[in-house]
């Protein structure tokens, strides 16, 4: 039959799948770059020196090709135990500006959380299958990076 879809069949299907991690984290928006002045131009309320902190939500996007055999892209065991190690382990309930290397001379925004995520995810996930990162850190304000 025309069109119809034989199990087994050499046609390559593709598929996303996306994991939800929760954490709570705080920071301050201040670049070592600019002057006291400048960073409260620049960040205003989000630069003050005590911090503050937000509870972000973080989609990990994966796309790849549905294994014929298992029927998924990835085993979302594996994928939860990648996202443990990355971000709930490193990232949840931490001040991002202390207690995050990569931080120290990165402004701590959450684009650059982002980029943190993306590219300690890539290390540890099979090539080629990491999509997208894309960060709620409130409401009305989110993030999406795909690794350009």
């Amino acid at each position: 039959m025309a069109g119809s879809s034989v199990s087994g069949s050499a046609a390559e299907r593709f598929g996303y799948i996306t994991r939800v991690e929760s954490f709570s984290a705080s920071h301050r928006l201040h670049s070592i770059h600019l002057s006291d002045e400048e960073n409260k131009r620049v960040f205003g309320k989000c630069n003050n020196p005590n911090g503050h902190g937000h509870n972000y939500k973080v989609e990990i996007t994966l796309h790849g090709k549905i294994d014929g055999l298992t029927g998924m892209v990835m085993n979302l065991t594996d994928l939860k135990r990648c996202t443990e190690d990355v971000i709930m382990t490193t990232l949840d309930h931490k001040n991002l500006d202390k207690d995050v290397p990569y931080f120290a001379d990165v402004v701590s925004t959450t684009e650059n959380v982002a980029v943190y995520i993306w590219d300690n995810m890539v290390k540890v996930l099979p090539p080629n299958l990491l999509y997208e990162i894309k960060i709620h850190e409130s409401d009305k304000n989110i993030v999406v990076y795909r690794g350009e």
